[in-house]
């Protein structure tokens, strides 16, 4: 008699922060027989390649993630949000051919035009994780710590192959990851241009988070605090003052688990093999007849 099934696992990879990556990367510009510089384009196409061919991640089930056009409603709520004004015209311009080179590959992909590719995996993480043994978030962009659940969904850095658990978020920044957003809203995020809130460093936001998990949570007057607090009533008073802009930064910073994915059952996202008639023809289009021998799961 046969045991039960042991159930697969998740990849969820970031696509936008890919092709940043392979842009800034140290392999060699590539032009397209349209003039296209597909530099970035053929970097994620040969990164994912690599992704499916590691023994060691095994993916069986993935989905990729991209924001395009690079803004998101955040945009809309809050004009200091990060800006995408410094954004290379060659980068702009491989948002759709880089979705249609991981799509040659067979694999699932999510393009977001009113959220972030984070808001994406995020999204996907929450839908799918009990379908799953484990989901593997492919990324090492700190905003996806919050959705990090024990050993159940965990993130991973492939170039530095770090793997970044909910209890490697406790310890490393002083609270649980759902309580990241709020940290953010009392810290602030420079990359992202969230200003946090004047006067409130690291070990008090953790300290006061670690207690109480959210802003709402802390009660106003500082006496019925029951962590101790340097100067409590001077930040109590700032919560106070600022608790507006701090729910605003709060907002920037949660990841949105309710985007619109088509997808509903986890038997969606298998990979069954790359497509060879739709890849070839890609490499074609790309230029890049070097990869068409790469695959060696084939549909």
């Amino acid at each position: 008699m046969s045991g039960p099934v042991a159930k697969p696992r998740l990849h969820l990879v970031d696509g936008t922060l890919e092709l940043f990556r392979a842009h800034f990367s140290r392999r060699p510009a590539h032009s397209a027989p349209g003039g296209l510089e597909a530099k970035a384009t053929i970097g994620v196409a040969a990164s994912i390649l690599a992704l499916l061919h590691d023994e060691t991640e095994a993916v069986t089930h993935l989905g990729v993630a991209f924001g395009n056009p690079l803004r998101s409603f955040r945009h809309e709520l809050f004009a200091g949000y990060k800006t995408d004004e410094g954004v290379p015209a060659e980068v702009r311009a491989q948002l759709g051919p880089v979705e249609e080179a991981v799509r040659a590959l067979g694999v699932v992909v999510w393009s977001v035009d009113r959220w972030e590719a984070d808001d994406a995996l995020a999204t996907a993480a929450a839908r799918f994780r009990d379908g799953f043994s484990q989901v593997r978030i492919l990324t090492p962009d700190k905003d996806l710590g919050q959705s990090l659940r024990g050993r159940s969904v965990v993130q991973v850095d492939r170039l530095r192959q770090k793997e970044i658990d909910a209890a490697s978020v406790l310890l490393s920044k002083g609270v649980e990851p759902s309580s990241l957003p709020d940290l953010v809203a009392l810290l602030g995020d420079a990359e992202d241009g969230i200003p946090g809130l004047p006067g409130i460093g690291e070990k008090t936001a953790a300290t006061l988070l670690r207690r109480y998990h959210h802003l709402d949570a802390i009660p106003d007057d500082p006496a019925r605090w029951d962590v101790e607090v340097r100067g409590a009533t001077k930040i109590a008073a700032t919560l106070r003052a600022e608790r507006p802009a701090a729910l605003l930064y709060r907002t920037l910073a949660t990841l949105v688990e309710d985007v619109p994915l088509p997808q509903t059952v986890a038997a969606e996202l298998r990979f069954a093999g790359v497509p060879r008639a739709a890849f070839t023809a890609w490499c074609d289009r790309m230029g890049v007849p070097g990869l068409k021998t790469r695959p060696t799961r084939w549909m």
